[in-house]
């Protein structure tokens, strides 16, 4: 049985990792955290989890109670895995962190996107992106682990295919994403409001979001060299989900796309390559750790579209965070996440 501790329990990435362990055959949360709500037993802040952890409290963040577990998730804003991770590596636990604290290899880079100085630079030659369809055997033997955004996930999914087969025009790659409003957290916000995003959907950071640097860094990895990319996320007026339009240039037309993505995923548990002609819907993942794809070269043109869905707080976050943890101690990865989707 493996000893799980959360930091940041209270928010909904938090939540859905409890979710999700309550089903989970091979491991237990002791700890669990939030400064705010210590003392409070989590069945009593989120009833769906009755039965489930009806023993279960908030407590302050400890090291020694943390470094105790085997393994420690990260559920909290950027910056707040700096200042613990090093400390828990230290006592031998290891650390699966979903904010975006280690995603990105550059210390300078992430400064320049998250406004703050980089709070453990020394650490970052050890993390390790956990996104399994490109670092499973990577990840087997990490000690730590940044779990990809929610954006990054759909995009590199999506355009992974086309350039480890050196098929795209990489100068010009553009993804155009749209999230439910729970990306952006369960705190208090006036653009989260049901008032401001209900029956409404609208782009935003055009200019530049935090997002793109690291799906940048993963395509870049995935085409060997540099590549060009257009990201333009939007909030769209549903709750969960990601869908992602992703569009490349692909002049070699004797190429089989379908049968290049089915291969590529061919032995992936969490990717679904959909039959050709499918248009995939975010309600098609809502609530499992699952990317649905679809491949289309419209008119028999250059332009190739791939569609991307997936629910944004499974695995694009916890759910894809629990991946990693069975992927880390040597369990079956399908564990505590072969469960279908919601529908309707």
């Amino acid at each position: 049985m493996v000893k799980v501790g959360i930091v940041g329990g209270t928010g909904y990435t938090g939540v859905e990792l409890l979710r999700l362990l309550a089903q989970h055959p091979q491991a237990e949360v002791a700890v669990i955290t939030s400064r705010s709500e210590a003392g409070v037993k989590v069945a009593d802040m989120y009833p769906n989890l009755r039965g489930h952890y009806d023993n279960l409290a908030f407590s302050v963040p400890d090291a020694a109670t943390l470094g105790a577990c085997d393994v420690v998730f990260f559920a909290t804003p950027h910056g707040v895995a700096h200042a613990l991770a090093g400390e828990l590596l230290a006592a031998g636990t290891r650390v699966i962190d979903l904010s975006a604290d280690f995603r990105l290899q550059d210390a300078e880079e992430w400064a320049k996107w998250y406004g703050q100085p980089h709070g453990a630079p020394a650490l970052l030659p050890e993390a390790v992106y956990g996104l399994p369809e490109v670092n499973r055997e990577a990840i087997k033997g990490a000690r730590l682990i940044a779990v990809p955004g929610c954006y990054p996930t759909a995009a590199q999914l999506g355009f992974i295919p086309l350039l480890e087969a050196g098929l795209a025009d990489t100068h010009q790659l553009i993804a155009d994403c749209k999230s439910g409003v729970s990306g952006a957290g369960r705190g208090a916000k006036v653009g989260s409001l049901f008032c401001e995003a209900g029956e409404s959907m609208m782009a935003y950071s055009v200019k530049g979001h935090r997002h793109l640097p690291e799906i940048s860094q993963g395509l870049r990895r995935a085409a060997g060299g540099p590549v060009g990319l257009t990201f333009v996320p939007h909030l769209t007026p549903m709750i969960r989900g990601i869908h992602a339009t992703l569009y490349a240039n692909v002049v070699d037309k004797g190429v089989d796309l379908q049968s290049l993505f089915e291969k590529r995923y061919a032995n992936e548990p969490f990717v679904d390559v959909m039959p050709a002609g499918s248009h995939p819907e975010t309600r098609s993942v809502r609530g499992a750790n699952v990317c649905r794809i679809a491949v289309h070269r419209p008119q028999g043109g250059d332009l190739v579209v791939v569609l991307s869905v997936i629910d944004n707080l499974v695995k694009g976050a916890s759910g894809q965070a629990v991946q990693n943890l069975n992927i880390m101690f040597g369990l079956d990865e399908r564990l505590g996440l072969s469960h279908a989707a919601l529908l309707p």
